[in-house]
């Protein structure tokens, strides 16, 4: 019999995580979890990560808001990128559906669903092969853009090089891609081994043996000798995806490798050599992570002799139109159907869209568009549906609530004066009691000016809905 695909349900329900697993028993192998932290250490200890996740937004330890469930599809997707997450919950207004698809969910159902309905959009979803598709055709990357251009030109240099690799770039911008196909397929090494590894989805215990290897009884559990990445690559790549989660304990023993070669399996005391190139990935910044202590400066610099930076798709301009090509001629051949097409109205939409998830969400607004509007010409009205047009508040810093936004709206502005003048007027203030007093006329004047849409005020504020309803029930409460 064939192996039936993994499903991940995290819902802190066990009813619903009991009827799913009784539905879909047939088409899945499933595991269940209730929570953020709890799935994060059940996906540590599973030999391969699921093929597709069903999460609840609504999570513990805030299961009426989403920020615990939005904050898990991009923990799930740092440790399996080509996972396809599907959200099923009950906070299903528009805003959260296009949120999540943002942060790289493939759809959204609202609760309560037809099991129907859920297995189908489960079956549509592993139906597109993602990993297959990637953002370069013939060997090259796709773009014409200054910033691809640059890329270009970085990679032509130093591909077939001996020195490690850095890849920078923000989450979705296809830096596995980059890693495995431009930077490992197209040089001489591509007939050896390429090895990833993603130093966040590996239990921090178990990284060393996996990295270097160990010896039989080297620890519980090992009952062989076994050999690491760093011996399995050979002469070939080992990729390490997300650097910076790397054990501060273990920098140092990378930080031998990338000098001179050495190594040891665990519970060993041969020196072993490893030819394998290194190439890292990061979406954090390394140099902040520096200077706060998590990651050393020595192992930074052997590891960025040569660093790319992956260009967000918001930099990338008309690139969005060749990718857009790209993607939807791809997945068409895939579901065997004739692919959708834009109107000129939605074509310039297309454009004008930030796309903060980058080229991710992208392709899973093209997988959605493929399964649902086939041979169909979309508007402007239909594409808007996909997009997450209060993203950017979303990333807005929070400081902005009490009015240190450097560009705050004008009827704000205007509502804040009162209260400025009052400050100058007086003598010895309570400074918490003032910035409370700030705080609150801030949010009755965005609700205000929203018509008491709390979505519009988090917007006028430059904050996301979750913090504006959070410093509501603060103020409420006292």
């Amino acid at each position: 019999m064939a192996e039936k695909p993994l499903l991940l349900v995290v819902d802190d329900d066990p009813l619903i995580s009991d009827a799913l697993g009784y539905a879909f028993a047939n088409d899945f192998d499933i595991v269940t979890s209730h929570a953020r932290t709890h799935c994060l250490r059940l996906l540590q200890q599973l030999r391969q990560p699921p093929t597709l996740a069903l999460v609840d937004l609504g999570l513990p330890p805030t299961p009426h808001r989403p920020e615990e469930g939005f904050a898990l599809i991009g923990d799930l997707l740092a440790l399996a990128p080509e996972m396809k997450i599907i959200v099923l919950s009950g906070q299903n207004d528009d805003e959260n559906a296009r949120h999540a698809r943002t942060l790289g969910a493939v759809d959204f159902i609202g609760k309560p669903c037809d099991p129907g309905k859920l297995l189908q959009m489960l079956r549509q979803a592993i139906a597109f092969n993602a990993s297959d598709a990637s953002e370069t055709i013939g060997g090259g990357l796709i773009g014409n853009s200054l910033p691809i251009q640059g890329l270009k030109l970085q990679l032509s240099q130093y591909a077939n090089l001996n020195f490690p690799v850095l890849i920078e770039g923000e989450s979705g911008s296809g830096k596995d891609i980059l890693a495995s196909q431009l930077l490992h397929q197209l040089t001489e090494r591509r007939k050896q081994p390429f090895l990833a590894i993603n130093c966040a989805a590996i239990s921090p215990s178990l990284i060393e043996p996996t990295l270097f290897g160990h010896a039989k009884g080297a620890f519980t559990g090992a009952a062989s000798a076994r050999a690491g990445y760093f011996e399995e690559a050979g002469n070939g790549t080992l990729f390490l995806d997300e650097i910076g989660e790397l054990p501060h304990d273990l920098q140092p023993k990378l930080l031998r490798v990338l000098e001179n070669g050495e190594y040891q399996r665990v519970g060993e005391t041969q020196t072993r050599i490893s030819q394998a190139r290194i190439i890292a990935a990061t979406n954090r910044d390394l140099r902040q992570e520096i200077k706060a202590g998590r990651f050393r400066a020595d192992l930074y610099h052997r590891l960025s002799v040569f660093s790319v930076t992956v260009p967000p798709l918001r930099d990338m301009g008309s690139d969005r139109l060749l990718l857009l090509d790209h993607f939807r001629q791809r997945y068409a051949v895939q579901a065997n159907c004739q692919p959708f097409t834009l109107d000129a109205a939605a074509e310039q939409l297309w454009l004008g869209y930030s796309f903060p998830g980058n080229v991710r969400e992208l392709r899973n607004i093209v997988i959605r568009l493929t399964a649902r509007r086939a041979a169909q010409v979309v508007t402007s009205e239909q594409l808007l549906e996909e997009f997450d047009t209060s993203a950017p508040a979303d990333r807005a810093p929070q400081e902005t609530l009490l009015g240190y936004n450097k560009s705050p709206s004008a009827p704000i502005e205007s509502q804040r004066q009162p209260a400025l003048t009052h400050l100058q007027q007086s003598g010895p203030i309570d400074l918490d009691a003032t910035l409370a007093e700030l705080e609150r006329s801030y949010i009755e004047a965005a609700l205000k000016l929203a018509d008491g849409n709390v979505s519009q005020a988090a917007r006028l504020l430059g904050i996301n809905r979750s913090t504006l309803y959070n410093r509501m029930e603060i103020r409420q409460r006292s």
